[in-house]
């Protein structure tokens, strides 16, 4: 094997590993938090409606670097941009820790999640640019490595707290955000200024980037990815509250938020390779709305009846999250579309998403009770299927722009 080709395939892997690692990074500082925020709320001082805000935070960040992070990558390099992510990920993890002031809680949660809203989006023009050969195997790849961040810390927040406070159980997960650095820099190291020259991973003769407002195509994907979002969202933040009204213990709810996280771990081990030999997997969707209908229907009218049962089918809902993930890059082209569709659809799909934790807690506390905030998601689950017609349609962005 020559000299240059071992190269190739050492700086292939040595990138394989940083997506990796940055992938198990982009939800620590939601579900390490989530199944704690009333115990946190005990602690600092705020009440029910600041959890809510708590919950709005992630997808908010996600929102505005959704739209931000196709700028930053134009001026860092995408690998640039991967390393800024991952350190304001760690950083933010770290030092929310060690305040006791719920607006410097907030402040600090918002820069963890920022590097995270930034990571989303670099993430899928990433694996375009270095593994074009090997989407779906790669996809499948950091999906999981995300459901698996997602589900470690759902499942370890409350025994950790009970054995070493809050504090060590919220932060600990600042290690993975400064490890998902160290990479980057051998990635940097390697390429020797060479990401300021290639700062979009575009080849020579790519097209110049069309109105991707003008695309339905663009439409579609937000509208799919967002209403997923909210629906999971609003999950992570409320299904401890959910099954405490009815009689379960804080550990139980915390272990439900993990028990619905690790569903989506197998959504993530499939849904890519099915997107990828679907010519058109829009009845892939209407399955997972269909579980969205039944789970939610269960934790509404008898949520301590079968719990688990209800948990997990509401949890294969949000499989259409590894498909529009897959998609970004299935329906376009280039890596320049591929980021652009990336930033926009996790930008517009993140804003609306935002509000489903906030609005699903208003309209309990409005009505005492969760049939209005459940007619919330029934309504979000039909956008989610027009959104999904319109993504799932066999096209690509740059045709549609």
């Amino acid at each position: 094997m020559s000299q240059r080709k071992r190269g190739l395939i050492e700086g292939r892997l040595l990138v394989l590993a940083a997506i990796v690692a940055s992938a198990a990074t982009l939800r620590l500082a939601v579900t390490s938090f989530s199944p704690l925020a009333a115990r946190i709320g005990e602690d600092i001082g705020y009440g029910t409606a600041i959890v809510g805000v708590f919950g709005m935070i992630p997808t908010a960040m996600f929102a505005v670097f959704g739209v931000l992070t196709p700028t930053i990558t134009r001026s860092l390099g995408l690998e640039r941009t991967a390393l800024v992510a991952m350190s304001l990920a760690g950083i933010g993890m770290l030092s929310r820790v060690l305040v006791s002031d719920t607006a410097l809680l907030l402040v600090l949660s918002g820069v963890a999640l920022a590097g995270m809203g930034i990571g989303n989006v670099v993430v899928p023009p990433l694996v375009k640019r270095y593994f074009p050969d090997r989407v779906a195997l790669v996809s499948s790849l950091y999906i999981v490595m995300v459901q698996l961040g997602t589900i470690a810390p759902a499942f370890a927040a409350v025994p950790l707290a009970e054995a070493y406070g809050w504090r060590f159980s919220v932060g600990i997960w600042a290690v993975l955000g400064f490890v998902a650095v160290v990479p980057w820099l051998g990635v940097l190291r390697g390429k020797r200024g060479r990401d300021r020259a290639d700062t979009t991973a575009m080849a020579d003769d790519a097209p110049a980037q069309g109105k991707i407002w003008r695309s339905p195509l663009a439409w579609g994907m937000a509208g799919m990815f967002g209403m997923t979002s909210l629906n999971t969202y609003a999950m992570f933040t409320w299904i401890p509250t959910i099954l405490g009204d009815a009689g379960a213990s804080a550990g139980f709810g915390g272990a439900m938020v993990g028990v619905f996280s690790m569903v989506g771990l197998v959504a993530a081990l499939s849904a890519p390779t099915v997107v990828t030999r679907f010519r058109n997997p829009f009845p892939v969707v209407v399955a997972c709305v269909l579980c969205f209908v039944v789970g939610f229907t269960g934790l509404l009218v008898a949520p301590m009846s079968a719990p688990v049962l209800w948990v997990v089918i509401v949890g294969l809902g949000p499989s259409t999250f590894p498909m529009a993930l897959t998609l970004i890059n299935l329906r376009t082209r280039t890596p320049n579309g591929s980021s652009a569709l990336s930033g926009y659809t996790q930008g517009l799909g993140y804003a609306v998403a935002c509000i489903g934790p906030l609005l699903f807690g208003v309209l309990h506390s409005l009505t005492d009770g969760w049939v209005v905030p459940f007619g919330l998601l029934y309504l979000s689950v039909v956008v989610l299927l027009i959104g999904a017609w319109q993504a799932c349609k066999p096209r690509v962005l740059e045709d549609t722009w």
